[in-house]
């Protein structure tokens, strides 16, 4: 089954794409939203944060299985990443080039979010957002160790 999705706006910020691999989810930037879109978001600035599900235009190929490169940044070497299935990570290199990410809304302009954690290149296209709400958070949760993993000499 193939979907069409229409693209409603578009990721801005002044980080260049190496910026945004090196401070992924610590960056501000602003998500234009077109101007066909704008009415919809009435009601937006009620909420401190909210989801954007976007489409990873940079994705070359999507791959079966990764590395979590990520876990470089906290000392690892590479030969030390375990390596899993990219549907069992958070990898934008997806079958489907979706991401996922919560940013906090800082204000709206007209149809301009301003918000913070971004993890999104320049010039990304939105597809969507929802606002986040207290009823998305899991009571109890589990994740693999390597995700809360600390770099260690020993291994």
């Amino acid at each position: 089954m193939e979907f069409h999705l229409r693209q409603i706006g578009v990721v801005r910020t002044d980080a260049t794409d190496e910026e945004v691999r090196e401070r992924s989810g610590n960056l501000s930037g602003r998500i234009e939203f077109f101007d066909e879109y704008a009415e919809a978001l009435e009601g937006i600035e009620s909420y401190t944060h909210t989801f954007v599900i976007a489409y990873l235009n940079k994705v070359e190929r999507p791959l079966l299985k990764i590395k979590p490169r990520r876990l470089l940044r906290k000392g690892f070497r590479e030969d030390q990443l375990p390596e899993v299935g990219v549907l069992a990570s958070d990898s934008p290199m997806r079958p489907n080039p979706i991401a996922l990410t919560l940013v906090r809304i800082v204000r709206r302009e007209g149809n301009v979010l301003h918000v913070e954690g971004l993890d999104l290149f320049d010039g990304t296209p939105v597809i969507d957002i929802k606002p986040y709400r207290s009823d998305y958070r899991a009571r109890e949760y589990k994740v693999p160790d390597w995700v809360n993993y600390e770099a260690r000499p020993d291994i």
